[in-house]
């Protein structure tokens, strides 16, 4: 028989098991969103009204405080403000309390920072900033009320005390007494430096020193005790200004007493690599004026020796030593008076610049070469006054040794110099104008005549030279006493400083000049050694032309005349036009070729006689 075997059926297997466990998942989650949500609303409903947990302000916890208790604790708590302690450290120390640097702590805006931790962020993340704040706890800062300004005014109060100005130190001079007043630093407080970290310790809330920020600014110079002590040395002797090396005849010395050194002294500030300082001396433009007025008296013009020519040695004679030059070094010597003075010394000497002589003692006539007479002439001046000889004597010793250098032209009014009294001088007769009167210096033109003489016959180029206004007879006098009217036109005149005469020294040798006077013979010899080049001297004259006669003779009363007593000072002359040539040669060539042209004005013979004294009938009177 058959049998049925009874089977059962076999489930198949589920073709997607994902969705299933997502199912799982997803209820879970669910379910977990669900208990999260009831603990938050819980934790909240719970917390409603207070501050959560976990959260301090400046270290004072307010967990589950209501925003009251949290005010009242933190007002309990935080006083810093009121009972702080900041200390402000300079040279000495200021004590504040916060409150008075304008720090304010409001315990009400606090409570209301701590209430709000948790519930014032996006709604996703106020259960992190809760669930932080229970886990790790959250300390807020506090929130504090600064108001730098009256941070600024308490400060500002402090400078008042700290501030200093500076003060340069200086010297004070009374009479010949010296003070030396000290300089100080000044001192400034920075407020805005201070305050920086002032706010910095006051948000702390900790008691602290706040250091002052205090610029300290020193005066350029802080000490004058040195200047001082300079300053009394000065004052403390009279300055003498002496020369060095005297000659016969040197000035000096000379002295300022420390009452006067006290009103010339100078406090000038000088600076320095090393800083600014004063410096001490004595007034540059009253010693400049001092010294520059005693260079007037005290410079000297280098002078050549003088030599006479020894005519049978055909030597040099000094017969008048070398003049070395000197002249006042004004600044060296206001630098020299400044150290010495500076240094205690109250002795100084004159500094000078020394100018050697073109020729000195030692020159020898080869070294010059002067070997030989190569010009002289003389003059004669009959009927000539004792005033008038004397001016003679006094011009040509001037000129006797003087030397004239190869190429230089000569000023006879250089060398003359001040026709005067002081220098020797006796009143005699001159020209002035158009008459003859009495004055210094009358009969020095016999000497520049000479010279002219001398110039010409020896073939010298002439540079300069002015005639006189009419004949005069000392000029056309002879050594027989005779006027030779050849000579007429070959007179020259001097009036320093106006009227010179000069002539070129045209050769390569010095030219050496020797004068001599004969008051008995009345005759003035020039004479002229060098070394002769060969020249010769021809010579011509128109002699007299146009001639006009003198007026009639003018008499003028002397009273240092007796009655009766009559003298002629003047010859009277015709006027006339005179023109001279001159040919110089040198060998068979002719060197130079000048003329003189003179125009002389018809002059007067004029006769002075004593009072009560008959006037003869050919004269006028001056009165006429």
């Amino acid at each position: 028989m058959a049998t049925r075997t009874a089977t059962r059926p076999i489930p198949l297997p589920n073709p997607n098991p994902i969705p299933q466990a997502l199912l799982a998942l997803a209820g879970g989650l669910v379910l977990f969103v669900f208990i999260l949500v009831a603990v938050l609303v819980g934790f909240n409903i719970y917390h409603a009204g207070e501050i959560y947990p976990g959260v301090s302000v400046a270290g004072v916890n307010l967990s589950g405080m209501s925003l009251e208790e949290a005010e009242a604790a933190l007002a309990g708590q935080i006083t810093f403000p009121q009972t702080g302690h900041i200390v402000f450290q300079g040279e000495t120390t200021w004590l504040a309390k916060p409150g008075e640097l304008g720090l304010y702590f409001d315990p009400q805006l606090n409570a209301w920072a701590a209430y709000n931790l948790g519930r014032q962020r996006n709604f996703l993340f106020r259960p992190i900033s809760q669930f932080k704040a229970w886990y790790l706890g959250e300390d807020l800062p506090p929130i504090l009320l600064y108001d730098g300004r009256i941070a600024h005014r308490y400060l500002s109060s402090v400078a008042a005390q700290i501030n200093r100005p500076v003060i340069e130190a200086s010297l004070e001079i009374n009479g010949t007494e010296v003070k030396a007043v000290q300089g100080q630093v000044g001192r400034t407080l920075d407020v805005e430096a201070t305050l920086i970290p002032l706010e910095a310790q006051l948000r702390s809330l900790r008691d602290g020193v706040v250091p002052l920020v205090v610029k300290e600014q020193p005066p350029d110079i802080l000490d004058t005790s040195a200047q001082a002590e300079t300053a009394r040395k000065i004052l403390s002797a009279p300055l003498t200004l002496q020369i060095p090396n005297l000659v016969e005849g040197d000035p000096g010395p000379w002295q300022f007493d420390p009452p006067t050194l006290a009103s010339m002294l100078t406090i000038a500030r000088v600076d320095t690599e090393q800083g600014a300082q004063y410096q001490v001396g004595l007034a540059t433009d009253r010693l400049r004026g001092f010294l520059e007025d005693l260079n007037a008296e005290l410079a000297l013009q280098p002078a050549n020796a003088r030599f006479i020519f020894n005519d049978e040695t055909h030597q040099l004679e000094v017969i008048q030593q070398a003049v070395t030059g000197r002249a006042v070094n004004v600044e060296a010597s206001l630098q020299e008076i400044q150290n010495k003075i500076a240094q205690g010394e109250h002795t100084v000497s004159l500094i000078f610049d020394y100018t050697p002589p073109a020729v000195g003692n030692d020159a020898t006539a080869e070294q010059l070469g002067i070997r030989e007479l190569v010009s002289v002439h003389a003059s004669y001046f009959y009927g000539s006054s004792n005033s008038r000889i004397q001016n003679i004597e006094t011009a040509s010793a001037r000129f006797h040794g003087v030397l004239v250098p190869p190429g230089a032209t000569f000023s006879m009014g250089e060398v003359l110099g001040d026709v005067s009294l002081d220098n020797g001088y006796a009143e005699a007769l001159i020209i002035y104008g158009d008459r003859t009167i009495k004055g210094v210096g009358g009969g020095v033109c016999q000497v520049s005549t000479t010279l002219f003489r001398t110039a010409f016959f020896g073939g010298y180029p002439i540079v300069q030279r002015y005639p006189h206004a009419y004949r005069v007879s000392y000029y056309e006098q002879t050594a027989s006493g005779h006027v030779d009217t050849d000579l007429a036109g070959l007179d020259a005149t001097v009036f320093v400083p106006v009227v010179d005469f000069q002539f070129t020294n045209d050769t390569p040798y010095w030219l050496l000049m020797e004068t001599y006077v004969n008051p008995a013979a009345r005759k003035l010899t020039w004479k002229f050694y060098s070394t002769s080049d060969g020249r010769t001297v021809d010579w011509d004259t128109t002699g007299l032309q146009n001639v006009v006669e003198p007026p009639k003779p003018l008499y003028q009363e002397n009273p240092e005349l007796g009655r009766g007593e009559i003298r002629q000072v003047d010859w009277e002359a015709a006027g006339a036009d005179i023109t001279v040539y001159r040919t110089v040669h040198r060998g068979d060539q002719v060197y130079l070729q000048d003329e003189f042209s003179t125009h002389y004005q018809p002059w007067r013979a004029i006769f002075e006689y004593g009072p009560g004294t008959k006037i003869p009938k050919n004269g006028e009177d001056e009165e006429e």
